[in-house]
């Protein structure tokens, strides 16, 4: 472990001109403060005795909206008075309430020129609405539903307060070549997981009333998912989301006969009747946040995140989630805790560091999206960065290195080069730990980089980097216990997110971002 050179108090000698007396006057700048004293703090044995309290039985597995989660974030809370680190929010509340709800199939009858269409086999909502009825001939069909400075499907059209029909996918040139990218690789307005929230969005940001969305790639696959009353949980819209549909071909030609053929917006000369009712069941939940504002930018903020919910009890057993999450959740209240210490001792950061233990992570990575897409605390636009916790506890049994001392990292070059080299950069300078970036691709069948918070960030053109010692045989089972942890691992890789975040709070310049997305 290498140590930053100690700086010197600088004496400066005056004489004093035309006396014989002479003065001196010594003037002491203030050495840098040394991070490694701080990251000492952060031991396997206090993270150790964290970690049996928060991933013990009588949390009861932390599913959110629980009493187990409750009790949870309440142990977070008492974590940051003592450590005398203040709520993020400015009421003073460690608290942000999440709105999440139950979903259960809603009750909607839709017409198209008097003729019933039938929800779920012909349309399924993707969208949590209140109650309402919608009768309307202001349809317009947008095509693609995509805009772009190379293509655009809304060009001359006005959408605000009406339905929009659009199609999945995006144009192509006579030769077979992209029209937005000139190559033959499509965008984000092509690829399935993207363009579902890409062009919803759009829409949504035009005034659209409602979206019928034709996929049928993905319309069985939806019919199944949102069509059976599961219990899946989703954030609660407050009846202010946007009705969003996905429509199989019968409905899609009712409404637009050539549709699998016509790329042109247009108007749609169609009378359309919807009626829904919800029968989602609203919950209450919360993420943590508390917060040291920085001394010289206090309106940068470098954000640290672990999501603090697990899968609760099932079948009589408790999933007591000590890798996932509770090792990130610790990890992050001890880096808490190292960065309090130094600011106590007059080196707090330049730039605001914000800890945020999110809830329903499990659930969908409800807490983080609540944070970036409905309620940030602090403006995304002035967010560096998000490091994200989540399993740094174990090991990864399928990993063919024989080096235990490493940690996969993804993400940290997706949007800016020099968060990677940061990164690198303290790993060489303080911990020598083998970083593992066998995961850092959006294409990855496993799709780690969209399964955990970070990603609500990454979306939003905050750079992050994920922080994740790979899947193994007690993931989502009951085995994931705080007597598996391997706290020497926790400690190093827990060591290594706080040298980053210090670099990224105290360097002079905030990192650019430099491959941000449309």
């Amino acid at each position: 472990m290498k140590k930053l050179l100690p700086f010197f108090a600088i004496a400066i000698l005056v004489a004093a001109c035309g006396t014989s007396k002479s003065t001196s006057t010594t003037t002491t700048v203030k050495a840098p403060a040394n991070p490694t004293k701080y990251a000492e703090t952060i031991t396997a044995e206090d993270l150790k005795t964290a970690l049996y309290i928060y991933a013990g039985d009588a949390f009861e597995g932390r599913e959110t909206g629980k009493e187990g989660e409750k009790m949870a974030v309440e142990f977070i809370k008492k974590h940051y008075i003592e450590d005398g680190i203040p709520a993020a929010k400015s009421d003073g509340n460690y608290f942000q309430d999440v709105p999440l709800q139950i979903m259960a199939v809603p009750d909607i009858k839709l017409t198209v020129n008097g003729k019933s269409f039938t929800n779920i086999d012909d349309y399924v909502s993707v969208s949590s609405v209140k109650d309402g009825e919608l009768d309307t001939k202001d349809i317009i069909y947008a095509g693609f539903g995509i805009e772009d400075e190379n293509f655009s499907s809304y060009e001359g059209i006005d959408v605000k307060g009406k339905v929009v029909v659009f199609r999945s996918g995006e144009p192509k040139k006579a030769n077979g070549m992209y029209v937005i990218s000139g190559t033959e690789e499509g965008s984000k307005w092509s690829n399935m997981r993207q363009q579902f929230a890409s062009k919803q969005e759009l829409a949504k940001s035009k005034g659209a009333k409602a979206v019928l969305f034709y996929y049928p790639e993905v319309y069985t696959m939806a019919a199944n998912r949102f069509g059976k009353s599961s219990g899946r949980m989703a954030l609660a819209s407050g009846g202010n989301d946007m009705m969003y549909m996905l429509i199989n071909t019968d409905l899609a030609k009712a409404l637009v006969s050539d549709i699998d053929t016509n790329e042109k917006s247009m108007s749609v000369n169609t009378d359309l009747s919807i009626t829904y009712k919800n029968n989602s069941e609203k919950i209450n939940s919360s993420n943590v946040a508390a917060i040291i504002r920085g001394s010289e930018k206090p309106n940068e903020y470098i954000v640290i995140s672990a999501h603090l919910d697990h899968e609760g009890i099932k079948d009589g057993e408790v999933y007591n989630g000590a890798d996932d999450d509770g090792s990130g959740t610790v990890a992050v209240l001890e880096i808490a805790e190292a960065f309090a210490k130094a600011k106590k001792d007059g080196h707090g950061p330049k730039r605001s560091i914000v800890f945020l233990n999110v809830t329903g992570e499990e659930k969908g990575l409800l807490g983080s999206k609540h944070y970036t897409d409905n309620d940030p605390i602090f403006p995304l636009v002035d967010t560096v960065a998000d490091l994200n916790i989540d399993m740094i506890g174990r090991t990864d049994p399928k990993r063919e290195k024989k080096n235990r001392n490493y940690l996969y990292l993804i993400g940290s070059d997706k949007l800016s080069t020099e968060l990677h080299n940061i990164s690198e950069a303290m790993n060489t300078k303080y911990m020598n730990i083998d970083l593992d970036y066998t995961f850092n691709d959006e294409n990855d069948p496993n799709r780690y980089y969209y399964r955990s918070d970070h990603y609500n960030f990454a979306k939003n053109n905050v750079p992050v980097i994920f922080y994740f010692n790979g899947t193994h045989d007690d993931y989502h089972q009951p085995g994931d216990t705080p007597d598996k942890i391997q706290y020497d691992l926790l400690e190093n890789r827990t060591r290594l997110v706080f040298y980053t975040a210090w670099e990224l709070a105290n360097r002079d310049a905030r990192i650019t971002v430099d491959k941000a997305t449309e």
